[in-house]
């Protein structure tokens, strides 16, 4: 009897393991492989230009006394913190014959924009260590890419700036860089804007 019950479970085992490889299993093996597929590839007409805005950007003026806001056209983001990039790139370039505020040598590594209208600006050490110092070209520099973002973007209300993704105390020991900052057109030149 012993023997009978035990061809009985085998028999039960064979004929479910027979039934999950004919209900579960087999389907899987036959069924169609699900193909990977990429997004397409941007591809841009040569022939249309890109899209761009007109921003103002901020520059050394000739005396070095003040910032000087200059029309320059940058290419367009589709979001704020795209947006944001594109004019803080344009903002860092040198620009010839204008005086930049920042550092030439300086790198965007990225931008952050909150819901709360913060941005960050992540920028390459090299906005600290090629900085030549001084509190009005510390001022220049903070407040060039302070007020490029504020006066352009209305969704961006204040602007707190990183140097190689940490929390800077300043650049180069003058301007308070642990918060954000708002506008500020105290150092601008009042026929630049």
């Amino acid at each position: 009897m012993n023997r009978r019950v035990m061809a009985g479970v085998a028999i039960a085992a064979v004929g479910l393991t027979g039934a999950w490889i004919l209900f579960i299993a087999l389907p899987r093996w036959y069924a169609p492989k699900p193909v990977a597929t990429a997004a397409p590839a941007a591809t841009a007409d040569p022939s249309t230009p890109a899209r761009k805005i007109t921003a103002t950007l901020f520059y050394v003026s000739d005396d070095g006394l003040s910032l000087t806001g200059v029309q320059r056209e940058v290419p367009f983001g589709a979001r704020v913190a795209e947006q944001a990039r594109a004019i803080v790139e344009a903002q860092i370039q040198p620009a010839a014959p204008l005086i930049p505020a920042v550092p030439g040598e300086t790198k965007l590594r990225n931008v952050f924009v909150t819901d709360r209208g913060d941005a960050f600006v992540d920028l390459s050490a090299d906005v600290r260590e090629k900085h030549p110092g001084g509190a009005l070209d510390e001022l220049f520099t903070v407040y060039a890419i302070v007020n490029a973002l504020t006066v352009n973007l209305p969704a961006v209300t204040r602007v707190q700036i990183l140097i190689d993704g940490k929390e800077a105390d300043t650049l180069a020991g003058h301007v308070d860089l642990r918060h954000p900052l708002a506008k500020s057109l105290e150092w601008v030149a009042h026929d630049s804007h």
